[in-house]
């Protein structure tokens, strides 16, 4: 019996259990609802993977069922890290403003301007900077100027003796023979493991000259291009500028083309056309190193007069003025060469042929800084970077004519007419030299004192003031003086007149 009652209630206890299970329960979790229709099966905790496709699009694909939920254009998604490099730049102050007002850092007005918009937003405000020409300015102590260049042989502290009577007559440099680059030119092999340590430079900042903020040699190669096409950039020295972006318009003038300073496969078949490499090889010669130079070129005007000639300073100036370039950035591609030694093979820049049209018609354009030449069609045959007087010794306006030519002329200081620096008072007579008050070129113009000349600082063309006349580089201003002739027209347009400001040029000369 009591086997009987067990089994029964074992039975009954099953029945309850089997009966619990299947109803269903109003307080337990509720069942998964199935997706409506059309709708997107979503994998589990967001199992999501991204793929790019040829053209960029975006696929967003079901990691659990390998289904493409969406595909997105490239257009149609937010660039977020394009986005922060934007506003970077933008506080940085190195992009763009939204009217595409541009600072160029090779030039002084527009850096002055960058400086004085910051200021003004912060409620205060900069005189302007003084004419670093001007040898009158307030501020004449050696802190306001930047240490001069080392160059191989250094600078003197004292002016040069007597040149004797044997002294070493120097040849002509008009034509240079240059060879197709060599390889591995202008590169030190290290054999020693000493050579590697830093130079003992006793405690004073040493800086390459080829670690120079924005040189490249890309950009030294258009500035080749340039020059070639007959739209000097000035000096070659690898960095972009206003005096590149004013060349290159010209260069696609004078050439029919729209090349872009950004198209690097157009600017090598250009090269290539116009006369190979960019950069070529060359041997230094004794006539190179036999000079004659001077040790340096003092500032003061008595000084100056006291010198048998304004010449060069270094091989390395004259070389450097020789192939249009920059004498530091010639330094910077040929590290560890001794350019005093005759034989020795450098690396420099293939500037090609010079201009040969004649020109019947030139325009100085005081806002642009820059000098236009034209044949007899009206043709632009070449442009050229200058420096156009300043506001308060501004250059002519209107149309005038050439009167004279001459090359390596002298300089006459004369503070009656001129300007006075410091406590010379009497006239003075300035040998000629490249380093001379007016380089080594002078195109006289019909009207007094005023004309186009060369300079002794090729590196500031276009970027400071002048004395009222037109300045060039050497090398430009004696390829315009081959090109024109007495009477051709010279018309200035643009900037202030003398009219406007009053005074009259300071780049007075008297050719020997």
């Amino acid at each position: 019996m009591l086997r009987l009652i067990f089994s029964l209630s074992a039975l009954a206890a099953g029945l309850a259990s089997s009966g619990a299970f299947a109803a269903p329960s109003a307080d337990g979790p509720q069942g998964v609802r199935p997706a409506e229709r059309g709708a997107l099966m979503l994998a589990q905790e967001g199992n999501i993977d991204i793929y790019y496709d040829a053209r960029g699009n975006r696929v967003l694909v079901d990691a659990d069922t390998g289904k493409v939920i969406a595909i997105q254009p490239p257009g149609s998604r937010l660039d977020r890290r394009a986005l922060r490099r934007q506003m970077r730049m933008q506080e940085l102050g190195r992009a763009p403003a939204e009217d595409d007002d541009r600072y160029y850092l090779d030039n002084p007005e527009d850096m002055a301007r960058f400086r004085r918009r910051q200021l003004e937003e912060n409620g205060r405000v900069i005189p302007p900077p003084a004419d670093e020409y001007d040898p009158n300015s307030g501020d004449n102590s050696v802190d306001a100027y930047p240490p001069a260049p080392n160059n191989d042989e250094g600078y003197a502290t004292t002016y040069p003796e007597e040149p004797k009577s044997n002294t070493i007559k120097r040849q002509p440099l008009n034509e240079a023979s240059i060879d197709p680059e060599q390889p591995g030119q202008g590169e030190v092999l290290q054999t020693n493991p000493e050579a590697s340590l830093p130079p003992n430079t006793g405690g004073k900042a040493s800086v390459d000259p080829s670690l120079s903020l924005g040189v490249r040699q890309d950009v030294a190669a258009l500035q080749v291009l340039l020059d070639r096409g007959g739209a000097s950039p000035g000096v070659i020295d690898g960095r972009f500028g206003s005096n590149v972006d004013k060349a290159l318009a010209a260069y696609n003038e004078i050439n029919g083309t729209n090349l872009k300073s950004t198209d690097a496969v157009g600017i090598q078949a250009a090269l290539a056309q116009s006369g190979g490499d960019a950069f070529a090889s060359y041997t230094i010669t004794p006539e190179d190193v036999a000079g004659p130079y001077v040790a340096s070129i003092p500032e003061d005007y008595s000084q100056k007069a006291k010198l048998d000639c304004m010449c060069y300073t270094s091989v390395t100036e004259a070389l450097a003025e020789r192939f249009h370039m920059d004498e530091t950035y010639l330094k910077s591609i040929n590290k560890g060469i001794d350019f005093n030694r005759p034989g020795t093979m450098i690396k420099v820049a293939n500037f090609g042929k010079l201009v040969s049209t004649p020109v019947t018609r030139i325009v100085a354009d005081k806002t642009k800084k820059e000098v236009y030449a034209y044949d007899g069609s009206g043709k632009l045959v070449a442009a050229y970077p200058a420096t156009i007087g300043s506001a308060d010794t501004p250059s002519p306006t209107g149309i005038h004519a050439v009167s004279r030519i001459a090359l390596d002329p002298n300089y006459t200081y004369n503070p009656n007419i001129n300007f006075k620096q410091g406590q010379n008072d009497k006239i003075l007579t300035v040998p000629p030299g490249p380093n001379g008050p007016v380089g080594s070129v002078w195109i006289a113009l019909d009207k007094p004192t005023y004309g186009i000349h060369g300079t002794p600082d090729p590196s500031k063309i276009g970027k400071t003031e002048s004395h009222g006349c037109v300045r060039l580089t050497n090398w430009d201003a004696r390829e315009l003086a081959k090109l024109v002739s007495p009477g051709v027209t010279v018309e200035f347009v643009g900037g202030p007149t003398i009219a406007e400001i009053g005074g009259t040029s300071t780049d007075e000369f008297t050719q020997q």
